[in-house]
């Protein structure tokens, strides 16, 4: 998927000097990826940055959840009633996003394929097209969640056959994870890795913090920029990627479970993670079910989720941010109104 913050690489290469860069992109996660290195070496940044391209591929074709994969091996499982014995790494995903889904009740919530599928957002493509009301109802009525699924070991079971595990919301923040894991087991300290908006930060750049942009939901450009330390890693939730219209309607991506509808309420989230072994993966799972609690409750979900630092640009335009994260911000151009929360 693509996804939501920029990565100011204008700034970036300006400040990089006389320090060597290397920068190899590829379209992986069904998003855009870029790796930028910092190193005295060449080959050791060109050498690093092709192991952690390697393991994104990978990651991308063992869990893809619409092509061929173990994780489509499994959802066939799920749907027949059977047990299905799936890898330890698999067993590890499942859990940890059982875990994150919970904590974030449930709006995040990788087990909601089928209705993924038939609002035709599985497809790098798709058409402006309503699904049927009835298929919503029965999917409602059925009510598949990664909760309906138990572990035992490796082995998965399913008490209800309509779910379908989709880890497209989960799996690029893992991967930043992995590719901060990757990077300074070859040695390589100073880094940003940019997963189709998802970005993690890895050192400095000549001392100085990496800067990065946070997309306007509705405008060219970035809103606001922000400094990265050692580790941290930012995500952005947005309805201006992935959607389409219909009758002037903009439906998005970003779809809520309660109701089986994209949630409309939000243009975007973004979320600062600190340093962290799962700073990624939160960067990810946690936008998610902060952006589909809506003016509500994405407040009360940010605290149970435990992210300090927050922005949320709602339906009309309306800028909120917590305070923590304000202090970090520099907007671009003239300031906007904004509304900070504690």
């Amino acid at each position: 998927m693509r996804h939501f913050l920029i990565v100011c690489c204008a700034l970036i290469l300006a400040a990089c000097g006389r320090t060597p860069l290397q920068e190899q992109q590829a379209y992986v996660f069904g998003t855009r990826v870029e790796v930028l290195v910092v190193s005295e070496e060449p080959e050791q940044g060109r050498k690093a940055i092709g192991a952690v391209l390697r393991e994104f591929d990978r990651l991308h074709r063992a869990y893809h959840a619409w092509q061929p994969s173990e994780l489509t091996a499994l959802n066939s499982a799920i749907f027949s009633g059977r047990p299905w014995e799936v890898s330890p790494e698999l067993a590890d995903f499942v859990r940890e996003a059982q875990a994150l889904s919970k904590q974030g009740d449930y709006l995040f919530d990788p087990g909601i394929g089928q209705l993924i599928k038939l609002w035709g957002f599985q497809a790098d493509e798709f058409k402006a097209e309503l699904p049927p009301p009835d298929d919503i109802k029965a999917w409602l009525a059925n009510k598949p969640s990664i909760a309906d699924i138990s572990l035992d070991g490796t082995t998965v079971r399913s008490r209800n056959a309509g779910v379908a595990l989709d880890f497209g919301g989960y799996l690029k923040g893992v991967a930043l994870d992995r590719a901060a894991t990757i990077l300074r087991a070859q040695g390589i300290n100073n880094a940003l890795i940019n997963i189709g908006g998802n970005v993690m930060a890895l050192g400095s750049k000549q001392g100085k913090p990496w800067r990065v942009g946070i997309q306007h939901p509705r405008q060219a450009g970035p809103l606001a920029t922000v400094t990265l330390a050692d580790g941290e890693a930012i995500g952005t939730s947005g309805d201006y990627q992935r959607f389409f219209e219909v009758e002037g309607r903009r439906y998005a991506h970003l779809l809520d479970p309660r109701t089986g509808y994209p949630a409309d309420q939000t243009q975007a989230v973004t979320v600062l993670i600190p340093a962290g072994p799962k700073a990624g993966t939160l960067s990810d799972a946690a936008s998610k079910p902060i952006f589909i609690a809506g003016p509500d409750g994405w407040r009360e979900m940010a605290k149970k989720m435990e992210i300090g630092l927050v922005l949320r640009v709602d339906r009309n335009n309306r800028i909120f941010v917590t305070d923590a994260l304000r202090q970090r911000l520099e907007f671009i151009g003239q300031p906007p109104e904004v509304t900070v929360v504690p």
